[in-house]
C-alpha cells in the first residue's frame, strides 16, 4: 500500500493537503476501474451479490461439492486409537465400525487389525476379549478373509520387536490367531500353511500356540473363553454358535462330563434355556431315537447336577412349544417326534407333568365312518 500527499494552494494563499491510498503495482482498490487489461478477462458474469448488476438466476454455474480427503496410515493410527479406547469402554463395535467408514484410509485396512492388537497387547484379558470381539465384527463388513489374513501376517512378522514390550507377545497372538479361527475369520488352513518355513522362534511360538489350542478336545468352543473372561459379554449370536457347536461334539462323542464342563466354562447360567431350546430342536431335525435318547441323558445329568435350573429349563420347552408350527415346515413330524421326546424327559425326570401337559396337539382332520354322514370332524 502506498500513500500520496497532494499540495494545492487556495486563493487566500492558504494549503490544503490531500492524501490518496492506493496499489502497489495499480489496479486500485474497491469502487476502482482496476488495472488496465482487466477488461480482456471479463466473462461476462457478475458474482458479487452487492453488485447492480448481479442476476441471481443467471449466476447457477457453480458446483458445491464435499472432497474427503485420503489419510495415510500414521494419522490414522493416531485417530483410531482413540477409538478403540473409547470402544474399550463402551463396547459399541458399531460406533468402531461407523467410524472407520467415514474415514478415506489411504492403507490397506488389514492394519487395522494390526493397530487393534498391537494396542490389545498393553491391556488386560478383557480387553483382548472386547478386540477379539471387534475383529470379528468388522469381518464381513471391514476386513475380509484376506484381510485378516494378512493382517496376522504382518504381525508375525513384527512379533520380534513386539516381545521387547511384551514378552508374552508370542503366546498371546497365538491366542488371537485360534480365536479368529474359532469365530471363521480365518481357516484352520492359515496356520498350516506356515509348516516347515519359518525361521524365527517367536513366530514358531505363537503358531505353536494357536495349533495347540485348536488341536485340544472341545477346543472351538473353549476358544470362546480363551481370555478367562466371562460370557456374558458376549454378544447373543456367539453364545448360541458356541452352544450349537458344543451340542454337535456331544451328539458325536456322547460325553456327558466334557459337555457339562464346556456349558459351565460359558459361564452364562441365565441363557441355558437356549441349550434346552438348540438340544430339542436338534433332537427333532435329527429325528433319530439315538439323538433323543442322549439329549435326554445329557439334560436329566444338567438338571439333576442343577447348572440347568428347573425355571431355565421350562423356558426352554416353552420356546420350543412355540416354535413348532414354523418348526414343522421343516420337519413334517415335529409335533409325533416332540410329543415322545416330551414324554422320554418326562419319563426321567427331566420336566414336570404340568410343563409335558403344556404341550400343544397340531389339530388334525380326519374322516369319520359314513354313519356320521362323511362329516369331517376336527381330532381332540
Amino acid at each position: 500500500m502506498q500513500i500520496l500527499c497532494i499540495l494545492s494552494k487556495t486563493e487566500n494563499e492558504s494549503f490544503t493537503f490531500f492524501f490518496l491510498l492506493f496499489n502497489e503495482g495499480g489496479a486500485g482498490g474497491k469502487g476502482t476501474w482496476g488495472a488496465p487489461g482487466d477488461e480482456l478477462f471479463e466473462d461476462g458474469h457478475c458474482r458479487d451479490v452487492k453488485d447492480p448488476n448481479y442476476d441471481s438466476e443467471s449466476e447457477d454455474e457453480y458446483v458445491v461439492d464435499v472432497i474427503k480427503p485420503k489419510i495415510g496410515l500414521e494419522e490414522f493410527t493416531q485417530i483410531f486409537e482413540p477409538v478403540l479406547l473409547e470402544y474399550y469402554d463402551t463396547g459399541n463395535t458399531e460406533e468402531v465400525v461407523r467410524t472407520i467408514n467415514e474415514l478415506d484410509v489411504n492403507a490397506k485396512v488389514s492394519q487395522i487389525l494390526e493397530i487393534a492388537i498391537s494396542k490389545a497387547l498393553d491391556h488386560k484379558a478383557a480387553h483382548r476379549e472386547m478386540t477379539s470381539v471387534l475383529i470379528s465384527d468388522l469381518y464381513g463388513k471391514i476386513l475380509s478373509s484376506q484381510d485378516v489374513m494378512s493382517g496376522f501376517d504382518a504381525i508375525l512378522d513384527n512379533l520380534a520387536e513386539l516381545t521387547i514390550d511384551t514378552p508374552e507377545a508370542p503366546s498371546v497372538i497365538g491366542q488371537f490367531i485360534a480365536r479368529a479361527i474359532a469365530d471363521d475369520c480365518i481357516a484352520p488352513k492359515y496356520v498350516m500353511k506356515f509348516k516347515g518355513t519359518v525361521d524365527d522362534e517367536h513366530k514358531q511360538a505363537a503358531l505353536d500356540k494357536a495349533e495347540l489350542l485348536l488341536s485340544r478336545k472341545h477346543g472351538i468352543v473353549r476358544l470362546d473363553n480363551i481370555w478367562g473372561t466371562g460370557g456374558g459379554i458376549r454378544p447373543v449370536k456367539y453364545l448360541v454358535k458356541q452352544m450349537v457347536l458344543l451340542l454337535k461334539e456331544f451328539l458325536s462323542s456322547g460325553d456327558v462330563a466334557e459337555a457339562t464342563r464346556c456349558l459351565q466354562e460359558l459361564e452364562v447360567p441365565h441363557f441355558h434355556h437356549e441349550l434346552v431350546y438348540e438340544a430339542t430342536v436338534m433332537v427333532l431335525e435329527d429325528s433319530s431315537e439315538r439323538a433323543a435318547h442322549r439329549m435326554c441323558d445329557l439334560l436329566k445329568s444338567l438338571s439333576d447336577a442343577v447348572i440347568i435350573t428347573p425355571e431355565q429349563m421350562s423356558q426352554g420347552f416353552r420356546r420350543v412349544y412355540d416354535a413348532l408350527p414354523d418348526i414343522s415346515l421343516d420337519v413334517p413330524s415335529a409335533y409325533t417326534l416332540m410329543e415322545r421326546f416330551a414324554q422320554m424327559c418326562h419319563r426321567d425326570g427331566v420336566i414336570s407333568t404340568a410343563l409335558f401337559r403344556e404341550m400343544p396337539q397340531r389339530g388334525r382332520k380326519r374322516f369319520v365312518s359314513e354313519g356320521d354322514g362323511g362329516k369331517i370332524k376336527e381330532a381332540v
